[in-house]
């Protein structure tokens, strides 16, 4: 996996695979992403199951993928292509923010949850802020999690076991001051400016406090903080 600092140029591209069952969107969307110099399209899947495949022999950077898909959709794929390659990206395209594939993929550790009618310049900011180690959200989709944050039912945006209190104890002061920042939908590179880190530190810092509190994303290390009192 490359620096943050070196994926984001045109002469070391992010690597991505675009995954959807629908031939004229992914063309649209590969020919777009040619377009963008930092990025490059590698490789293309008609379902969660070529994906998967091509993701176990390929070195990949980003998978954008569709949710509703034949044979295996986006969710279980984002699942298995998440556990596997955990440094590995993965940002579902779709047309509607449906609560059971939203939460499903967040669940899963999909980064981002975009749907398919974001303007070309918005889904670019977007995929550059995943490469950083941030997530990527439509604004509807955005504001679904947050009700879903005020309703007080988050359990299906946790990982395993949030609310044990030993969880706590394994967190460094560090760790509570980066905690308090991604709630407050801060990036990496403005957390490493307030605590003196580079934007990549910042993202193994994060990695660290995942593996510590059992979460996948950053959406669920958010609403981790939040529910634990830890935002301010």
């Amino acid at each position: 996996m490359m620096t943050i600092e070196e994926s984001l140029s045109a002469e070391n591209p992010v690597r991505v695979l675009l995954v959807d069952d629908q031939v004229l969107y992914r063309e649209g969307l590969r020919e777009l992403i040619r377009r963008w110099p930092e990025f490059s399209v590698i490789g293309e899947a008609s379902n969660g199951k070529e994906a998967v495949g091509f993701c176990r022999t390929h070195s990949l950077d980003l998978v954008l993928m569709d949710v509703q898909m034949p044979v295996m959709d986006g969710v279980e794929a984002a699942g298995v292509i998440c556990k596997e390659n955990p440094e590995l990206s993965v940002v579902m395209l779709t047309v509607a923010a449906d609560d059971e594939y939203l939460f499903g993929a967040l669940y899963n550790g999909a980064q981002g949850y975009i749907l398919k009618d974001m303007p070309s310049r918005q889904l670019r900011n977007r995929l550059q802020g995943v490469v950083r180690g941030e997530a990527a959200l439509s604004g509807a989709v955005t504001a679904r999690v947050l009700e879903e944050l005020t309703s007080g039912s988050t359990g299906s945006l946790y990982g395993a076991k949030p609310n044990e209190a030993n969880l706590c104890e394994k967190l460094t002061e560090r760790d509570i001051r980066i905690l308090r920042l991604v709630a407050q939908g801060l990036s990496n590179e403005e957390i490493g400016a307030q605590l003196y880190l580079s934007a990549g530190t910042v993202k193994k810092h994060l990695s660290l406090i995942m593996q510590k509190l059992y979460l996948s994303n950053r959406v669920q290390v958010a609403v981790y903080a939040i529910k634990a009192g830890l935002a301010e």
